[in-house]
């Protein structure tokens, strides 16, 4: 069946593009997903990447995308100018340049931070979504991934916020240090991630030497990879939960990340008595997302 979308919604990161073809009614249509990130593209591959990607949804004349993501930042199709907090999540947009006449292409800004200086891509698109779905909700965001992010929302607006390269660190532990061997594999130990949570958050300026232990208890008492890898996890995670504390300590906490990723923060949030609220990223996204295009089609 052919597919007509009314407008398009565009998830581009650094590792993959999602894309939705959405009716007039919000509804999503189709999708589709590709390896094509944005660290895999020149500058001069986006638009035509992206017109391989929903050249079947588009109609006669120009069909209005909306995208959100990495594709905005200095690496991305072009940087829009950053949006500073305090600030509402999706508080611009900026056309994209492009010359096939079927396409109008509208990139929301990212956020930053003056000081201490941040910045989000992408974030604030699933915040918004999470505002659409509960509305008047006051407290802290932590978004996990490569680089999580905790949020301070407050009466609608990012407020604040912090990033931390805590899932970048792991990858990099992992696969190119000299941990790489004591880690391997996917087994996992979940007492030895919690007791590890515990360590970090109790002493977080240990870090680095527990983590050459994760090594030595390798080498000498054959310690088990499964038993390694949760423990590297665990200590990463505890670590920024102890610098992150002024963020979750007696707030109200939403997680917004792939369940995979979430469930360990979910985990030691919980060991600290700090419980919170579990989203959906790919749902966070798209209604961010559909939010957005209202927004658009109002001031037009």
């Amino acid at each position: 069946m052919s597919i007509k979308a009314d407008w398009v919604a565009v998830d581009w990161g650094s590792l993959s593009l999602r894309a939705w073809a959405m009716d007039a009614e919000g509804q999503d249509l189709a999708t589709t997903s590709l390896d094509q990130g944005t660290e895999k593209l020149s500058q001069t591959a986006f638009e035509a990447t992206l017109c391989g990607s929903i050249s079947p949804w588009l109609v006669d004349g120009q069909t209005d995308v909306i995208a959100c993501g990495m594709v905005g930042s200095q690496n991305g199709w072009f940087e829009t100018p950053y949006v500073l907090a305090p600030c509402k999540p999706l508080s611009k947009l900026v056309k994209a340049p492009s010359t096939d006449p079927r396409l109008n292409v509208q990139i929301i800004a990212g956020i930053s931070q003056a000081h201490p200086a941040d910045v989000m891509h992408g974030e604030e698109t699933q915040i918004a979504g999470f505002q659409k779905l509960n509305p008047n909700w006051d407290g802290v965001i932590c978004l996990p991934g490569n680089h999580t992010k905790w949020v301070q929302m407050s009466a609608g607006e990012i407020v604040s916020f912090q990033t931390f390269m805590t899932g970048e660190m792991f990858a990099l532990l992992s696969t190119s240090s000299i941990l790489r061997r004591s880690v391997a594999g996917k087994d996992w130990d979940q007492s030895a991630f919690d007791q590890a949570v515990d360590e970090a958050i109790s002493r977080p300026e240990s870090i680095a030497a527990r983590l050459f232990g994760l090594r030595a208890e390798h080498l000498l008492n054959n310690q088990p990879t499964a038993t390694a890898r949760s423990r590297l996890s665990g200590l990463l995670i505890g670590a920024e939960l102890a610098a992150a504390k002024p963020y979750w300590l007696g707030q109200s906490l939403a997680i917004i990340g792939p369940k995979t990723i979430s469930d360990g923060y979910a985990t030691a949030l919980a060991a600290q008595h700090a419980p919170v609220t579990r989203t959906d990223t790919k749902q966070m996204t798209l209604t961010g997302l559909k939010v957005a295009y209202s927004h658009y089609k109002e001031r037009q």
